[in-house]
């Protein structure tokens, strides 16, 4: 059995209704799993780039690949795992701050360069950006303070290299 790893694909799709639904209908059809999923317009309104991260061995990566290539609305699918890239994730955390906590709240999230976006007399909500990892360790040490609410983006990602998605050189 080959080694299960992490990929990041990205896909340069139609903005129509339905293209996330048929884009995620292949996924459940054929019993693979999504982590995280982002979509949003490009710099072309008629373009959406979805981002989405699944895990699996190298033959049902490319089994992916190749079944979401033949979807009609579906313009390029590109692994970024197979190449340079950049990836963030972003979150907001709600988290119980007794006047006690703050300070040492307060110095977590300057370390990790996040920021406090809503402060209640019970509550921070703190914004953060980076790796999965750099969150991750982040949630871990907030945990000790009663974390009440997280909502988190899932990756988002482009290509380091000097070709865009589609090839062009930049």
């Amino acid at each position: 059995m080959e080694k299960q790893t992490r990929h990041t694909l990205s896909l340069l799709v139609e903005n129509q209704p339905g293209v996330l639904s048929r884009v995620a209908g292949l996924f459940s059809g054929r019993g693979f799993n999504i982590e995280s999923l982002c979509v949003a317009e490009t710099i072309d309104p008629q373009i959406s780039r979805i981002t989405l991260v699944t895990i699996g061995d190298e033959q049902i990566i490319e089994q992916i690949k190749k079944q979401l290539n033949k979807l009609i609305n579906v313009i390029k699918v590109v692994d970024l795992s197979e190449m340079d890239s950049v990836e963030r994730e972003m979150a907001l955390i709600k988290v119980k701050a007794e006047p006690q906590n703050r300070a040492e709240i307060l110095r977590i999230v300057d370390i990790f360069r996040g920021k406090i976006v809503d402060v209640s007399p019970l509550y921070y909500t703190i914004e953060i950006t980076g790796s999965a990892d750099k969150l991750e360790a982040f949630i871990e040490l907030l945990k000790h303070f009663q974390i009440k609410e997280i909502a988190r983006t899932g990756t988002v990602a482009l290509p380091r290299a000097k070709k865009d998605v589609k090839g062009k050189e930049e």
